[in-house]
């Protein structure tokens, strides 16, 4: 399968302290700037969205596909995300598609990596509480184009994002997966040495690779519903949890 269009998305990513966001010309990256990680994404994420389009000439109109993770991540920093993300879908007509933080970085993996391997992907978030968000995957890309095209890849879900224990997870690991995500920072002492460690600049999702898992997706036909699409926190806030237990 081929493209039928390309399209121009707006991509962006709030998940963390640093996010970022950048315009794609279908799986061409035009721009991409990061958010200062000293201000909160409520501050600087629709100013920022401004002066890109601006720098690159484009219309909000123009924007067909707009793309932000969902989580899991900061609460504050994925709400943000995606209302602006529904609410600049809405203003201008154009599509919506949300990616987890996860496949994200997943998706940052190089086919060459996996290339001949029939390993899985593990992607791990720190979740506080010697927690880890975790999303596995099978190291077998499928896109809508070939990966050298794309120059972003889909990796088959192998589960659902769920929370583990840092020592669940590391008892769990096959001898052979491939590991990356943020969440790895504090463990790699205690990995084993059979597994593939991404390299660290690969940790983090960026604005340009949601853009570009979403193009994948919106090849295949998906989209999200602009008035359904919410995060996806994997557990409650601490707030949360402290009015349950009152």
């Amino acid at each position: 399968m081929e493209f039928l269009t390309i399209v121009l998305i707006l991509a962006f990513d709030t998940s963390a302290f640093a996010g970022s966001v950048a315009v794609l010309d279908g799986p061409q990256t035009l721009a991409e700037v990061t958010l200062d990680a000293a201000r909160r994404s409520a501050q600087t994420l629709a100013p920022a969205i401004a002066e890109l389009l601006k720098s690159r000439g484009i219309a909000p109109a123009d924007i067909k596909l707009v793309a932000t993770t969902i989580g899991p991540g900061s609460f504050t920093g994925l709400r943000v995300g995606i209302t602006t993300a529904k609410a600049f879908a809405y203003a201008v007509e154009a599509e919506v598609i949300g990616v987890s933080t996860l496949e994200a970085i997943a998706g940052r993996i190089p086919a060459a990596t996996v290339a001949g391997h029939s390993r899985g992907i593990h992607a791990v978030l720190d979740a506080q509480r010697k927690e880890l968000f975790v999303g596995r995957f099978r190291a077998e890309a499928t896109v809508a184009v070939s990966p050298d095209v794309l120059g972003g890849l889909v990796y088959p879900r192998v589960a659902a994002d769920i929370i583990m224990s840092e020592e669940a997870w590391l008892a769990s690991l096959p001898p052979d997966a491939i590991v990356t995500g943020t969440g790895l920072a504090r463990l790699l002492p205690r990995l084993p040495a059979t597994v593939t460690v991404a390299p660290r600049e690969l940790w983090e999702p960026r604005a340009a690779d949601v853009g570009k898992v979403a193009l994948a997706y919106h090849a295949c036909g998906q989209r999200d519903d602009l008035w359904k699409l919410a995060p996806v926190y994997l557990r409650p806030s601490y707030a949360e949890e402290a009015k349950a237990s009152r």
